[in-house]
């Protein structure tokens, strides 16, 4: 019996196309809330620009976040988990964006700002998905936002390639093809389901993870069921038990019905 379920955001619950939550998804959530059955956010979003969840989160759906793809961890204003960025790795990451004027954003526990900001940063984050204006600072004055649980450098593949053996006690997911996510090693979201579900007491065979994107599938693979949508690359339908329709085609509500989790 499916007791905890688990989204990721983009791609997922809110769509690419209309930046909103669909109504069907809204209508499974709910349904499945009355159910008693507990709804998780999984998101490589720090809290600071979780901004589109507020129909979810106004009628109490959610119980629990797990943030920064599994770098921080919280229930209501408990953090249950959270493990920052070993402090080497920062400073190696730091100047390797700095030598080549890579745009990276830094995330505190509750503050953000991104270094050597371009036009690219804008058309992502601000134009596409929506999230406020992130103040631009300085290498130095990033570095002195305190704890770093997550930086994002708007690096290629290649470049990810390049930089990786240098930072070794860092993991890396990528969901948006023109950056990377990089938190401490073991900071998952497979390792956020673990922390959620030892806060609640629910076992792993209860749950259900639903995600779209590259940094998605530790978590598909490792919930009770992972629900990759439709409009998933490959790689992440692969690691999937299921493959329900697009975000933009009622896709949770199907997978929901699917499993017999909403009539």
């Amino acid at each position: 019996m499916i007791k905890a379920l688990f989204f990721d955001i983009d791609g997922t619950l809110v769509s690419f196309e209309t930046h909103k939550i669909p109504v069907s998804t809204i209508e499974a959530l709910t349904a499945a809330k009355a159910k008693g059955i507990q709804i998780f956010i999984s998101t490589g979003r720090p809290g600071t620009i979780i901004n589109n969840l507020s129909v979810l989160q106004d009628r109490g759906l959610i119980d629990g976040y797990i943030t920064m793809n599994g770098g921080y961890c919280f229930v209501d204003k408990e953090v249950i988990y959270k493990s920052t960025i070993p402090t080497a790795d920062i400073e190696v990451l730091m100047n390797y964006c700095t030598s080549k004027n890579i745009p990276c954003i830094v995330v505190g526990e509750h503050d953000i700002c991104v270094c050597h900001p371009n036009e690219l940063v804008k058309k992502i984050f601000h134009d596409f998905l929506k999230v406020d204006v992130i103040p631009a600072r300085t290498p130095e004055e990033a570095l002195q936002i305190g704890e770093i649980f997550q930086m994002t450098p708007f690096i290629t593949e290649e470049e990810e390639r390049e930089i990786l053996p240098s930072i070794p006690n860092c993991e890396i997911g990528r969901w948006f093809p023109a950056f990377v996510d990089i938190t401490a090693k073991g900071n998952t979201k497979q390792k956020g389901i673990d922390e959620i579900i030892c806060h609640f007491g629910i076992r792993l065979e209860e749950t259900m993870a639903f995600g779209d994107g590259g940094n998605d599938i530790s978590m598909l693979r490792y919930a009770g069921i992972g629900i990759a949508m439709g409009n998933a690359k490959d790689d992440v339908k692969a690691a999937a038990d299921y493959v329900t329709t697009g975000v933009d085609d009622n896709g949770i509500a199907n997978a929901m019905r699917h499993f017999k989790i909403i009539d």
